[in-house]
Order: C-alpha cells, then sequence, then structure tokens
C-alpha cells in the first residue's frame, strides 16, 4: 500500500464533502491509555491525525455512505469517545453518542490544491480534545468517489485504519444486498486499555534494560545518530521510497528464510550496518509494537500500539533477530510503571523512530491495489525522525518525516540512501537467484537494459532464430522496454560463474476469471546456451519459473513451443506439461 503524506496526496479535482455527525454530551467516563495521556496531553495541535484514503469501486449514494459510516462508529467504541479536559488539567475520555448528521460542502478555493483543502478539514475536526476527532469526507469526480477517513492518533493505529475501511465498504455491500450493515459491536479499545492496567509490574531484568538503553541514549529516548540541525522544530521534509518491487520482495524473504530470521530482522541487519558505518554507533530507536496479544482485538479500533526500544550492535541477521524479540518483549509491560523514573517518556529532540508494518500477516485486508489506497500523514513541524516501513503485496515502502534543516537533509537523507541501496543488493544478491546445477553454480535475476544484446543473441542462436529474429537491437531495446513497464512481466537472465548471461526467459501472470479465477503462469523465450544445453540449466529454471508462478497465486503454467521442436516437446512432457489443448497462432 502507498504510504504517502497529506502534502503530497494525489487526489483528483472535484467536489469536496465532510459528513458532521450530531453528538451528545460527554457521558461515562472510560480509562486512559499510557500512549493516550501522552499524546491528548501535548494539546490541541493540528497535524495529530492520521488517514486512509481509497476510491470507492462503484457509484455510490452519499447517504448511503453516511449510513455505512453511522454502522462502522456503531460497531467501534473509540469513535464514540472523545476527550475532554479534566478539572487538574489532565486529559479525561468519556463515552459519548454519535447519531445522523449531514453532509456539508467544502468550497476548494481559486489556486488551492485538493490535498490542501482536506489537509484544512482534517486539522480542524480530528485534533485531540475535538469531539468526535475523526471525520469522513469525500470527493465527487466525473472518475468516482473517493473517501478520506482520518482521526486522531489517539484512537487508532494503521491496523485500525484497514478496519475501519473493510468495515465500511462491507456495510456499502451488505446495504446493497438488503443486509445487516455488519456483524455485532467488537470488544472496544477501553477494555484493552483497563486489561493493560490490571496486568502486573514489569520485572526487575526489564527495568533495568530499559535504564540501559535510555542511559546510553543519554538520559532520553533514543536519538537519531547524525547531526539535524537546531535542536527546534522545524518544517518537515518527507521522503517516500519504494524500496523493493514484488520480485525484490519475493528475494528478500528467502535470503531472511535461509538466514534463519524475519524479513523485519534481515532489514535491522541493515540499519544496524548503515548505522556503525556512518554514526560509528549501535542502532537505537523507538520501536512501536502492537498491543494486540489475543485474536480478540483483531478487528477492533483503537490505538493498539504502546513503545518499545530498539538496540542493535551487530550487522548480523540472527544478532538483529534477538534485538528485535528483545523489543517485543520490552515493550510488552505496562510502560508508566517502567519510565516512571523519567516522569514518563524521556523525549529530547532528535528522537528516533521506527515502525514497522507487514500487512502481508494481518488477519486484515483490502485490495489495496483495486481502491487505490494510501496511508496519509498530517503535516507537521518535527524535530525528530520518524521512518515508517510497510511490506505488501507489491513489495517494500518506505516513508521518512525529519526536521528539513540542511544537516538533517544531509544526514539523513544519506542515511536514507545507504539503506534502501543496501536492503536492494541484498534482495539481488540473495539465494532466491540462485540455481545450482550438476554441482555448478548460476543466478537467476531480472535482466537490465545492458543486458538485451545478450538476449537477442539467445533468442537468434535456435533453429528458427534466422527467420524468426531481427539484427536491428533497437527494436529489440524498444521491446524491452515495453516489457519491463508492465509489472506483470519477469524477463530474467542467468549468468555462470563468470557472469556471462547463459540463458534466458520472460515470465507473464495472466489473471482470468476461468478455472474458477485461476491465473495463469506464461513462460516465454526460454533460451539456453548451446554451451549449457542438456545439463539440467533449463530444467532449474523452470521449477524457478514455478515458484515465481506459485507466489503470485497462480495455479497453472503453460508453454508453447513449435510443433516441430520434438526436442523441446520432449523436455517440457518430461517435466509434466500435456498437450490438453491446441494452440492457434496467425499474423495480424
Amino acid at each position: 500500500m502507498r504510504l504517502t503524506n497529506v502534502t503530497h496526496l494525489r487526489l483528483p479535482f472535484g467536489r469536496l464533502w465532510g459528513y458532521d455527525v450530531s453528538v451528545s454530551a460527554p457521558k461515562r467516563r472510560l480509562p486512559v491509555s499510557f500512549d493516550q495521556r501522552l499524546h491528548v496531553g501535548a494539546g490541541e495541535r493540528p497535524g495529530s491525525w492520521m488517514a486512509l484514503s481509497f476510491r470507492l469501486p462503484a457509484p455510490t449514494r452519499r447517504d448511503s455512505i453516511a449510513d455505512a459510516w453511522l454502522a462502522v462508529i456503531a460497531r467501534h467504541g473509540t469513535l464514540r469517545s472523545a476527550f475532554v479536559r479534566g478539572a487538574d488539567g489532565e486529559p479525561e475520555l468519556h463515552e459519548i453518542e454519535i447519531g445522523p448528521g449531514t453532509w456539508v460542502e467544502h468550497q476548494i478555493s481559486p489556486g488551492q490544491a485538493v490535498n490542501d483543502a482536506v489537509r484544512d478539514i482534517l486539522d480542524s475536526a480530528c485534533s485531540p480534545y475535538a469531539q468526535p476527532s475523526h471525520r469522513l469526507c469525500l470527493l465527487e469526480t466525473a472518475a468516482g468517489l473517493t473517501l478520506v477517513i482520518a482521526a486522531d492518533h489517539a484512537h487508532v493505529d494503521m491496523w485500525s485504519m484497514l478496519v475501519i475501511a473493510r468495515d465500511l465498504l462491507s456495510a456499502l455491500g451488505a446495504r446493497k444486498a438488503d443486509h445487516e450493515p455488519l456483524p455485532r459491536p467488537v470488544p472496544a479499545f477501553e477494555e484493552h486499555t483497563q486489561a493493560l492496567l490490571d496486568r502486573n509490574a514489569a520485572p526487575e531484568h526489564v527495568r533495568q534494560r530499559w535504564k540501559d538503553i535510555i542511559g546510553d541514549s543519554g538520559g532520553v529516548m533514543p536519538q537519531f545518530p547524525l547531526p539535524l540541525g537546531a535542536p527546534a522544530p522545524q518544517r518537515e521534509r518527507v521522503e517516500v521510497r519504494d524500496v523493493f518491487d514484488l520480485d525484490d520482495g519475493a528475494a528478500f524473504a528467502a535470503q531472511a528464510r535461509d538466514d534463519g530470521v524475519s524479513t523485519l530482522a534481515l532489514a535491522v541487519a541493515a540499519m544496524t550496518a548503515v548505522t556503525r558505518e556512518l554514526a560509528g554507533t549501535p542502532l537505537r530507536a523507538v520501536f512501536p509494537v502492537h498491543s494486540r496479544f489475543e485474536d480478540k482485538w483483531h478487528d477492533s479500533v483503537g490505538w493498539f500500539i504502546t513503545n518499545s526500544v530498539l538496540e542493535s550492535a551487530i550487522a548480523e541477521p540472527r544478532a538483529a533477530a534477538a534485538a528485535v524479540k528483545e523489543a517485543v518483549q520490552l515493550g510488552s509491560w505496562p510502560l508508566a510503571d517502567v519510565l516512571g523514573p523519567w516522569g514518563g517518556m524521556p523525549v529530547a529532540p532528535g528522537m528516533f523512530a521506527i515502525s514497522w508494518l507487514d500487512l502481508r500477516r494481518l488477519p486484515v485486508r483490502i485490495d489495496s491495489v483495486g481502491l487505490d489506497a494510501q496511508y496519509v500523514s498530517a503535516a507537521i513541524d518535527t524535530d525528530g525522525v520518524m521512518l515508517w516501513f510497510i511490506l505488501d503485496e507489491s513489495g517494500l515502502h518506505l516513508r521518512c518525516r525529519y526536521p528539513d534543516t540542511l544537516e538533517a537533509r544531509a544526514n539523513v537523507g544519506g542515511w536514507l540512501d545507504l539503506l534502501v541501496a543496501r536492503l536492494q543488493a541484498d534482495a539481488r544478491s540473495s539465494v532466491r537467484g540462485l540455481l545450482r546445477v550438476a554441482g555448478r553454480t548460476f543466478r537467476l535475476e531480472r535482466a537490465s537494459r545492458d543486458d538485451v544484446e545478450a538476449i537477442a543473441g539467445l533468442l537468434s542462436d535456435d533453429q528458427f532464430g534466422p527467420d524468426r529474429e531481427c539484427v536491428e537491437l533497437e527494436r529489440y531495446e524498444a521491446a524491452y522496454d515495453v516489457v519491463v513497464r508492465d509489472k506483470s512481466n519477469y524477463l530474467g537472465v542467468v549468468r555462470n560463474g563468470a557472469d556471462r548471461i547463459v540463458a534466458t526467459m520472460q515470465l507473464t501472470i495472466i489473471p482470468g476469471l476461468s478455472r474458477g479465477g485461476s491465473s495463469r503462469l506464461q513462460i516465454e523465450g526460454l533460451r539456453v546456451a548451446a554451451t549449457e544445453r542438456s545439463r539440467g540449466l533449463g530444467t532449474a529454471m523452470l521449477e524457478w519459473a514455478h515458484d515465481f508462478g506459485r507466489a503470485r497465486g497462480a495455479r497453472l503454467a503453460q508453454v508453447t513451443t513449435d510443433e516441430t521442436r520434438e526436442r523441446a516437446r520432449a523436455f517440457y512432457t518430461r517435466l509434466g506439461y500435456q498437450t490438453a489443448h491446441v494452440g492457434l497462432k496467425r499474423s495480424i
């Protein structure tokens, strides 16, 4: 899923609406979590919210959207709560009743960007003490409808935003089918807060470890290890980078499995190495971990996040995995008690935080690609560095916020550059690309434009090559550009130990409705250099191709070969391919 910032949010131009619900006076008092108290206690301010934007898949009436939104609010207790200042000035959380409201059109001023208009609305409606502190916005355009759902961070986390979007889409679908809008209400976040408050205090070894890490960080929460400029809030600089595509993500995951660690641990090893190289210190960062310890909370909405600290000193996968495990354990205890000696979180300018969310492992899913869904952060002034990673079916993405100073641009930007380069290098040198054949090792990798001439040579070195292939390299290069633009294609080359290209193939995932909606793997242009034929390389390539297809949901692999290629047909038959269909071709 795309990670973005409201300043960079891509929204179509159209009529902008906000849904104003009706709200009762504050009622029953609710427990306040440690993190909520810190967040809301900082007071009213713009930019304390988070949001999710997505396109609706079909034309929908505004009143239907409003009814679905009210059904979502009715299901999740935290959306029916609001903060007020207590008599002592501390934040109190109270239950509120929310009822039907009205759609209000917000005019987009001449010259104003749509995302700036949305930002103004959310900064006003989604502040810590707003009642309620969430907002539903709708953009009506000729191309369709786009929804933006936002809430003050005290009530939601990134997982919760997926739950809200899923439930809203389900409620809209149920309304069309004349069914009940949503299943029964789920456990409310207030119950989770109380459960945490009732937990036993942390043991002494946990307190001591927190003390050690904070002490090593100068008596405050971990800070970015390189200079950021003036230690005061500055206008933010937000960088959004796509680190891996699907293929490099699969390669990175394969390397993690081979190392016996998680993808997170392998990424932490890379961050540790970069920090050691540039700053000469261990990696230390605030590390949010989720607190949905039981399955009962998976469908609930709330701020199910507790902060921990991550310290990784050795740039080695298993050492990094141990550091991650320790961080999760350190964050599994009530923090109010742990951080009591410092009067709460000892935050100082330059605080460094790293967030990791693997959407593939969550029990909550939406079609983020089809819906063009985007996680949206607010725009703020900042004096620290916050790094978010999102891992999903399309690869690995990151968003980084830091003070927009010359020092931070150089130091944080340089750290990010080196990190992304290292992660990509780790993916492309992964064991996933290794083909071991008869005691020899080959590497299969995505072809680059510089490889086109070698690929053309392999295609021509064939009994039909002289008649079917051409001699104009420019035509192959133009075709390469078209192939790689379509992400359903994988054009691969195989290199031998001398780094010479000795084979190639093109793989294409073809989605379809037939065979129960099965996707197919099409294998084209498989060629092996004459010197490497009949030695098992082609078999290894096909086995790799089958794994490639399975990882993308393909249930059928298909190849085509000329009827006169008897050896090729025998090769494919030996590997389980059957001539169960007749393929027909003609020139057009």
